[in-house]
């Protein structure tokens, strides 16, 4: 038997919860929902697809050993910590990371001077390193950039083009064992490229509108290749992956949309086979 292996996580699968004011999917375990065969994977531990009312968000409170990132969809976030005096305000195509170390506070609603809702992912990391000094990135992505394209938008400190900068160009820093590829993929177009770890996680983000039952919209067809050993698989907005990789080869991706309308993806490479 080979040791590439891919397991799907359904959309219509994923925790869920509707607060009114809140509507979030968890693919991991996390507040009141539970699985025990939904934990983690790799050094991810939360992707939550949320979707906050205009004004509405979450008030202040603490993370600690985490790296937490946010990708902003649709709307704009209004992001307050005990750090900095002034609001940060992430709009579609921005990326913050929260390097929380040894503590931070924070809050992050939809831009009170504002009128529309945002839509973004959170994503929780382990860290490497523990007792890290807490520090914030942001980073900047066209969608032009990551049109047909696989950008990288997440990548470990001390790898080529990661910039330890609160605002700079290339990759977002994460002091953790993953990299994070984003792609927006236009009706009849294929990307590829390369996985180069031994675990690995997809995820289609719901971007033709909030769906609790069998996932629809775009599609995303995937292969993923090791040698002679080829897996395919398919999946509509909101479905993810589990990619268990294990092998000392890198691993052969290729996207294709073959539906009518565009793809927003991300692709995470975890646990490198030259660490």
């Amino acid at each position: 038997m080979g040791s590439l292996k891919v397991v799907p996580r359904k959309s219509q699968d994923r925790g869920h919860a509707d607060h009114g004011w809140l509507k979030t999917f968890h693919t991991f375990s996390f507040a009141h929902y539970y699985d025990y065969n939904h934990q983690e994977h790799g050094s991810l531990r939360v992707i939550n697809e949320d979707r906050v009312a205009a004004r509405e968000g979450f008030g202040t409170h603490s993370h600690r050993e985490f790296e937490i990132f946010s990708y902003v969809v649709s709307g704009a976030i209004e992001h307050n910590d005990n750090m900095h005096k002034e609001p940060e305000i992430l709009r579609r195509g921005e990326i913050q990371m929260t390097s929380a170390g040894t503590g931070i506070s924070h809050s992050e609603h939809a831009w009170r001077k504002g009128s529309e809702p945002i839509h973004f992912l959170q994503i929780w990391a382990k860290p490497h390193t523990s007792r890290l000094t807490p520090k914030y990135f942001t980073r900047k992505y066209e969608d032009a950039d990551k049109t047909n394209a696989l950008l990288k938008v997440v990548a470990p400190v001390g790898t080529e083009d990661v910039v330890e900068e609160r605002e700079a160009s290339g990759p977002t820093p994460i002091h953790a064992d993953v990299a994070v590829y984003a792609s927006i993929l236009e009706p009849g177009k294929t990307v590829e490229g390369v996985l180069k770890g031994k675990k690995g996680f997809f995820h289609l983000i719901q971007t033709s509108g909030y769906n609790t039952g069998p996932a629809n919209g775009a599609t995303i067809q995937a292969t993923y290749k090791q040698g002679s050993e080829e897996q395919t698989a398919e999946y509509k907005e909101g479905d993810g992956a589990y990619l268990h990789l294990n092998s000392t080869e890198e691993t052969k991706i290729s996207f294709t949309n073959p539906s009518d309308k565009n793809a927003e993806f991300l692709v995470f490479d975890m646990e490198f086979l030259d660490q």
